[in-house]
């Protein structure tokens, strides 16, 4: 779909700046380290991640998006094999791989080799929307192909990939955005999707915490498999964010990228 990386790029821009006027305006916690020294490197692990998927899209036939065109031309997968209404293999489409991402998110918690990827995400102090996309380059790697797999094992329609795509972006950034809801909104929200208060327990040094709320967009899956969390246990001002040791070098971005690699 010729429009699919413009349409992202736009949802992206606009979220994002959106999710980081609100938490400059309405901060739920104070800050750890400064945010220019963090911003620097989270933004460039962002630059980096989106560099590596587009170095796969040279080297590999199809990503999450051609996968689902190549998927439907083919008839392979669930949902094509099905006689759904368009809308309704969106919506399965998108809650399939919700789940799945949320399933991932477990396993890189529980295997030890990809927890050391995925904890380059987790070393950051504070969360905030740029937390959001701090994943190591081979974390995004193997979760593209991962996401591929699926695509093509459901038979995910291209409007429900690319549909999900930006609510998996937008809502990320929403949950860990620095930014303080109404409890009573939050209370009301969290039924249904992440919020900030809700996710932030999974970024606390608390292994038991961390272990927990693994949603990044709906909040049923931690509800329904008994990973749900409700609040930290020393309170959203009073935790620490992190991984069990607290020092700067997680705002250095060389450190940052060979994390996974060292035995800390």
């Amino acid at each position: 779909m010729e429009n699919e990386p413009l349409i992202r790029l736009i949802a992206f821009l606009g979220l994002f700046a959106l999710f980081a006027g609100i938490e400059a305006l309405v901060p739920r916690r104070a800050r750890a380290q400064p945010r220019a020294t963090r911003w620097v490197t989270n933004l460039a692990i962002i630059v980096l991640d989106s560099l590596t998927t587009r170095l796969m899209a040279v080297v590999l036939p199809f990503l999450a998006v051609g996968a689902a065109l190549d998927a439907s031309a083919h008839g392979w997968g669930v949902l094509n094999l099905l006689s759904l209404p368009m809308w309704a293999s969106v919506l399965a489409a998108m809650l399939i791989l919700d789940f799945a991402i949320w399933f991932q998110h477990m396993v890189f918690h529980k295997v030890p080799t990809l927890w050391r990827l995925h904890r380059v995400h987790h070393a950051d102090r504070d969360i905030d929307v740029t937390t959001a996309l701090r994943f190591h380059p081979v974390e995004i790697a193997a979760s593209m192909l991962i996401k591929i797999g699926v695509v093509y094992l459901i038979g995910a329609p291209a409007l429900g990939v690319i549909l999900f795509e930006i609510v998996l972006n937008g809502s990320a950034m929403f949950n860990h955005a620095n930014m303080r809801l109404p409890l009573a909104l939050d209370r009301v929200l969290r039924l249904v999707l992440v919020t900030p208060d809700m996710h932030r327990v999974h970024h606390s040094v608390h292994r038991h915490e961390a272990d927990s709320n693994y949603g990044f967009a709906l909040s049923i899956w931690d509800r329904m498999f008994g990973t749900y969390i409700a609040q930290p246990e020393d309170g959203h001002d009073g935790m620490t964010i992190g991984l069990q040791w607290q020092d700067d070098r997680p705002a250095k971005l060389g450190w940052s990228l060979m994390l996974p690699f060292r035995d800390e």
